[in-house]
């Protein structure tokens, strides 16, 4: 029988996790309010900021598709408060050279307006090979160094995914991996687990998800934007992801990467405080894949 303090101290634990949804022009100050409804970013003060963006293609801001440099340029504003140590951090897809799609969608002009380095993880030599306990698909996985050493922030897109059904917070850290042809993980694996995999190596502190332009129908590049006008920002990404997926009309339990990572405790599915907005209020049923 469950002692009655620890289901208090557990059911205090899942209260503690919020997410906030917060609905508003595509602005700084829209980012700035969600971070502050999950209770700003002092914490995140001893350790180098890395500001993982989605850039899988060569898009603007405004095609739904790639993370919106409003939001990297508040991200950058919030953590310059507490940490000048800021990187922002992507590695190259399949198709696309990160540093061209950076200079595309605006990203390197607000890197260079705050002189924060924009980091190719392709580019960068020094890695570690992990080996990956109770692996769903991967015995190991060889990440760089330097994301190892860091914080890091998963700017997410909202989108949704033919492959994962949904790409957010989690399905963005699938980008650290360094090595470019990573359609070899869509053939030879399931994505799904590939994701749940990389997570349980190395987790986001924070997940800000940008809702402002998102995607709907065949994304995660060719779908049809849809303006949303929403943040969703959380510290527990299973979390952040559930809310977001429901935001956009999916059972998360019904999303292979989310649920299995909530098995495995990487973040909680259910049982957490949403701030701000809540979902009814701001749901849209998203076209599916």
């Amino acid at each position: 029988m469950a002692d009655l303090n620890d289901v208090r101290l557990e059911n205090s634990h899942q209260l503690s996790i919020k997410v906030a949804i917060v609905r508003g022009e595509r602005s700084i100050e829209t980012v700035m309010k969600a971070l502050d409804l999950i209770g700003g970013v002092s914490e995140f003060f001893d350790k180098p900021i890395l500001i993982k963006v989605n850039l899988i293609a060569n898009k603007t801001w405004n095609e739904g598709v790639t993370t919106d440099p409003i939001v990297v340029e508040a991200l950058i504003k919030a953590f310059k408060e507490v940490n000048d140590n800021i990187f922002v951090i992507e590695s190259d897809a399949s198709m696309t050279d990160a540093d061209k799609a950076a200079k595309i969608c605006g990203i390197i002009d607000v890197c260079e307006k705050y002189s924060v380095p924009f980091v190719n993880l392709r580019h960068l030599n020094e890695r570690l090979t992990i080996e990956i306990k109770e692996h769903e698909t991967l015995s190991k996985i060889t990440l760089p160094k330097f994301i190892l050493d860091g914080c890091i922030i998963s700017a997410a897109k909202m989108k949704t995914h033919i492959d994962t059904q949904v790409t957010l917070g989690m399905k963005n850290m699938f980008g650290l991996i360094p090595d470019k042809f990573k359609l070899k993980y869509h053939f030879m694996h399931s994505v799904d687990k590939v994701i749940v995999d990389v997570n349980t190596v190395i987790k986001p502190v924070l997940t800000i998800i940008d809702g402002f332009i998102a995607m709907e129908g065949q994304g995660p590049i060719d779908g049809k934007p849809v303006k949303m006008d929403l943040i969703i920002a959380g510290k527990d990404v299973v979390a952040t992801d559930a809310v977001a997926s429901r935001v956009m009309g999916f059972d998360p339990r019904l999303i292979y990467h989310i649920r299995k990572a909530s098995e495995k405790g990487l973040g909680s599915i259910e049982g957490y405080e949403v701030v701000g907005e809540n979902v009814e209020s701001v749901a849209r049923r998203f076209k599916r894949p």
